[in-house]
């Protein structure tokens, strides 16, 4: 592409200010921006930034289609909501005017195992009219690719372990929400363990629906079997809520989670495979104390076996700089809504956006 990459920020919330600066930074462009919330509706997104001004005003979700048809986008970049359901309408409205998308909806990584109906209309749209949707993020490479890089490397696999912990402080108020913060035992347990107090047969009947909840991990799971080319035979979900001894204040939900008060959840995922390899991963996403850290932690069991372990890694940084380093590989990717396990690794791009690009 002998261009700037033009690229719609479609979700103006904390993830944007990020997204939005490694764009400028590798040599793209953002020629729109769309948000919910009418607060920043009409600001320019130099004020998000923090920057000067760049001649570039958000618009309301309203006015996202007219807006894209007039800008003509190579790609939008949607940093909205953690659940399928809710960036639905975002990359449906992209894949019916045939623009590109990459979203960092955790449940977008690998949705065909948790939303397949909803799935298959985007999929559907976006084959007809030519572009990719797919999702992104911290996940790619900390639960994705890096994982299937040491199974590469390892003679016989029996299981794959892994646990992944990340501050909701970071991630807005949605996502906070969603994993219980704030919640009492009780709340926890009717709002959000229930989801998973059902029969595999009412699960399967909820996924049909788009109606199952599922777990980051879930999804993450979904990626690794595709990747590995193992067959799923089962796959279980399970969460607990995690508490703290002390007070904790939470900036994002504007409240001081006391004592014994859901700060979070544990969700854990189980995969059993026909090969017989078994994948157990686990999410830990929860208000911080002063004494929590983001930690990832995995281990390929078999011969050899192999830990990786990563500390303090800066999740959200990471989660933006992966999702802009995709957006080639997005690009390029064949129609439909592909998962990244088929658009092989995810590499840093030194020249700028475009001359990775084989498209004009």
């Amino acid at each position: 592409m002998n261009r700037k990459v033009r690229v719609v920020q479609y979700g103006t919330g904390k993830m944007s200010v990020y997204t939005m600066r490694y764009v400028y930074e590798k040599g793209g462009e953002i020629v729109g921006a769309v948000d919910v919330n009418p607060d920043v509706i009409g600001k320019d997104i130099g004020e998000i930034m923090g920057t000067e001004n760049k001649g570039i005003k958000v618009v309301s979700a309203n006015e996202a289609e007219n807006m894209m048809k007039e800008v003509q986008p190579d790609i939008a970049i949607v940093t909205t909501m953690s659940l399928f359901k809710d960036v639905e309408d975002a990359l449906f409205l992209c894949s019916k005017l045939g623009i590109n998308a990459i979203t960092t909806c955790e449940e977008a990584f690998f949705p065909q195992n948790s939303n397949p109906k909803a799935t298959k209309k985007i999929d559907e749209m976006a084959k007809q009219t030519g572009c990719t949707i797919t999702g992104s993020g911290y996940q790619d490479i900390y639960w994705g690719q890096l994982i299937s890089s040491i199974a590469g490397s390892t003679h016989t696999i029996k299981k794959i372990k892994g646990s992944s912990s990340y501050n909701v402080e970071d991630y807005g108020i949605a996502l906070a929400k969603a994993h219980g913060a704030g919640l009492t035992m009780q709340e926890f347990d009717e709002q959000v363990a229930s989801v998973d107090k059902i029969s595999d047969q009412e699960r399967q009947a909820l996924i049909n629906n788009g109606e199952y909840l599922p777990s980051y991990m879930w999804n993450v799971n979904g990626w690794l079997c595709a990747k590995l080319g193992l067959t799923v035979k089962s796959q279980t979900q399970k969460t607990v809520p995690q508490t703290y001894h002390e007070d904790i204040y939470s900036s994002t939900l504007g409240m001081t989670v006391k004592a014994g008060l859901a700060t979070g959840m544990s969700a854990v995922v189980t995969t059993i495979t026909e090969e017989g390899i078994e994948i157990e991963s686990e999410c830990i996403g929860k208000v911080y104390s002063k004494d929590d850290f983001d930690k990832n932690e995995w281990t390929v069991i078999g011969e050899p076996e192999t830990t990786l372990v990563i500390n303090r890694p800066s999740t959200v940084e990471l989660t933006c700089a992966s999702v802009v380093n995709r957006i080639p590989d997005v690009i390029n990717s064949k129609p439909g809504y592909i998962p990244t396990e088929e658009m092989g690794e995810l590499n840093y791009r030194v020249k700028p956006l475009n001359e990775y690009i084989d498209k004009e």
